[in-house]
């Protein structure tokens, strides 16, 4: 029978169909043809994307020239741009202000055949930091209010180029999904004076059958209720409210087990395609500790309809418990 669950932190409902025969080995993923053509992202093409903001270099070469590890650049098309002042204002009901916030690529890696995977964890660490730069600079401009990091992987994910790349957009106002999230953290501490993600990975810890793996900084699980099948989430176990703000050490174990955890959904699914978000806390939160920043990984193994779209229920076919099982018997 299907099975109703709802997620601890937002409210939101999930319908487990397991009825729908989607075990974790039913999954067939239609593999996606390599494009080809120019990329601007590749080694001697730096002066096809705007001058970097950021690069991890070989010593002794120039900026916006070979010789980088990883490479920091403007969106060529921003969904929002740097440019301007936030003018809000209001018609009647309507509210309006210009789009302004800061849209940037992570260039992951020089090799156009490496994927995020492929890389070493001295390199996967070397792009949190670059990142982590890249956040403590763009906090400084008071009209940003929050910055996503997220990646696309797979044309069907949403990935315009092929040579691996993630992105971080700053805007002017909380998203609303994060919002969901920090009102339910709140809600849970007033009733509590705890933090919900901490309860959730000590829940978690003492089941362990939604547990993919963890080391000694962080954990990686499928949710107790999930919307999409094999979602996976990453939390460091010791409460951090913000990427940006962790240990030194945090990144380095953060790149192992995010390198193991999409490694494990590479091979159990075939590479699928996929997206990631990071959610953190917002920018110049006067309560340093008030979140729980954690990664969100969404292989794209099903498609949204009408009604997910009508009701807000997401219909996934597959219990996190069997996923969480599938992937930890991979072999990595």
């Amino acid at each position: 029978m299907p099975e109703l669950r709802k997620d601890p932190v937002v409210g939101r409902w999930v319908i487990i169909s397991t009825e729908r025969g989607k075990r974790p080995s039913d999954f067939v993923i239609e593999s996606e043809e390599r494009r080809g053509g120019f990329c601007p992202f590749c080694v001697g093409n730096e002066s096809k994307t705007p001058p970097e903001v950021l690069a991890y270099r070989q010593n002794g070469t120039d900026p916006n020239q070979p010789g980088w590890n990883v490479r920091i650049v403007p969106n060529k098309y921003p969904a929002l741009q740097i440019e301007g002042n936030l003018d809000s204002h209001g018609d009647g009901v309507y509210d309006f202000m210009n789009g302004v916030g800061a849209h940037e690529v992570v260039i992951e890696t020089p090799d156009h055949d490496k994927d995020l995977v492929d890389l070493d964890v001295s390199h996967l660490e070397d792009i949190w930091w670059a990142i982590r730069e890249r956040i403590l600079d763009l906090r400084q401009d008071v009209r940003f209010k929050y910055i996503l990091v997220f990646k696309n992987h797979g044309a069907s994910a949403g990935a315009s180029l092929e040579h691996s790349h993630s992105q971080l957009i700053a805007t002017p106002i909380v998203p609303v999904q994060v919002m969901e999230e920090l009102d339910g953290y709140h809600q849970y501490f007033a009733y509590k004076e705890r933090c919900i993600f901490c309860d959730i990975i000590r829940q978690e810890r003492e089941t362990g059958k939604r547990i993919v793996q963890e080391n000694d900084r962080f954990i990686s699980f499928e949710p107790f209720a999930p919307r999409f099948p094999f979602e996976t989430w990453i939390l460091p176990k010791n409460h951090q409210a913000g990427f940006e703000n962790s240990q030194k050490e945090d990144y380095l174990s953060f790149a192992e087990i995010a390198k193991e955890t999409l490694l494990r959904i590479r091979r159990a699914l075939s590479d699928p395609p996929y997206n990631f978000m990071i959610h953190t806390t917002p920018l110049n939160n006067d309560e340093q500790l008030d979140f729980h920043w954690h990664m969100e990984i969404i292989p794209k193994l099903t498609k949204i309809a009408g009604f997910e779209w009508g009701s807000g229920f997401y219909i996934n076919p597959t219990l996190p418990e069997d996923a969480a099982r599938f992937l930890r018997e991979i072999q990595v």
